[in-house]
């Protein structure tokens, strides 16, 4: 005990007599003095004293629909740290193919009295869901906030990127690099951030390439799954069309277009360029770096949690939709259209 209470007073510069009474609750410390020996407490690896340990204010639940893609581990982390600064404990709940369903995972949660949720991705994207469940919900007296969806048959507050602006961003880049057959591959049309993404794609190709917009629906825009191979299948019919670039729903489904593109023979960005959104971890470092339209993940999370803890508070945000702008980030994928370029 006294080489542990040497090590901990080293660690926080104060005497062991100051780490004694810290540990054994003894007034005529200063606060920041405590705070000090706690935090070497956990930096040398001891466990807090019980009495010491901070009271959870209280479990807020996080539903996810899958942890494949890196951006919902990314969100979870930035919502998660947020919870945790505010003194709550975060409980991640993933749905798995086979396994747990939304309903499921929804009701586990408020069996353990949580004292909110956060869906992300959910059933409240999909416009052939059953919205009632949310009401539902609402009539348990949980607060609950949607983030990636949209439904006007929810009342509550729900977090979005603006879908319509990325592609407005990824559009008018590559237009700019002179190409003028432009694919755009995501997943299946019941969802709400797929359906703007295509009114997005849709009215900015219109304007800048003067193509109708049964033309662009028709020719240009390709359904699949929001997976590597999902794209890679997405991107291989949008090929065929005779696209020199493609804009994916995905950074995965980028990732599945840049394989298509090599497996016939083309080069990244020379014979095609390949746009993603995300803007996921480690996008910056594949081969070649992605361009991608980032999704504004820290500020979306962030205010997901804020507006969770004014409905758990008492004073809860309007029920309405809080749009977050993302940003196109210029990689290595992307480059002029080989049809407009010189050939030597």
């Amino acid at each position: 005990m006294t080489a542990r209470l040497a090590d901990i007073a080293a660690q926080a510069g104060v005497s062991e007599a100051t780490v004694s009474r810290v540990l054994n609750g003894k007034p005529g410390v200063a606060g920041a003095t405590r705070q000090s020996v706690l935090a070497a407490l956990d930096v040398l690896g001891y466990e807090r004293p019980v009495r010491l340990r901070q009271r959870s204010a209280g479990l807020v639940g996080l539903i996810t629909p899958e942890l494949e893609n890196p951006i919902f581990p990314a969100l979870a982390q930035v919502i998660g740290q947020a919870l945790t600064r505010q003194g709550y404990t975060p409980v991640l709940a993933t749905q798995t193919p086979g396994g747990s369903t939304e309903d499921e995972l929804t009701e586990m949660l408020v069996d353990r009295g949580v004292s909110g949720i956060i869906f992300v991705s959910g059933l409240h994207a999909d416009t052939s869901a059953d919205m009632q469940r949310y009401e539902q919900l609402r009539a348990q007296g949980v607060p609950f906030v949607l983030v990636d969806g949209f439904s006007p048959k929810v009342q509550a507050p729900f977090i979005s990127p603006d879908d319509r602006a990325a592609m407005r961003l990824a559009v008018t880049h590559l237009v700019s690099l002179g190409h003028t057959r432009i694919g755009l591959a995501l997943g299946p049309k019941r969802f709400v951030p797929v359906q703007r993404k295509i009114e997005g794609f849709v009215r900015t190709v219109q304007d800048l390439l003067a193509l109708t917009p049964e033309e662009i629906e028709s020719d240009l825009v390709q359904h699949s799954l929001y997976t590597l191979e999902g794209g890679q299948a997405a991107a291989s019919a949008l090929m065929d069309r005779g696209c020199t670039a493609v804009v994916c729903a995905s950074d995965m489904m980028a990732l599945g277009a840049i394989r298509t593109a090599r497996q016939r023979g083309f080069e990244v960005p020379d014979d095609i360029s390949v746009v993603g959104f995300d803007d996921s971890p480690l996008i910056a470092f594949t081969d070649p770096p992605l361009t991608t339209v980032r999704k504004p993940v820290p500020a979306m999370g962030q205010a997901a949690v804020r507006t969770l803890l004014e409905e758990i508070g008492g004073t809860p945000a309007p029920h309405s939709e809080f749009v977050f702008m993302p940003e196109l980030v210029v990689r290595g994928s992307t480059a002029s259209s080989p049809r407009g370029r010189a050939r030597p």
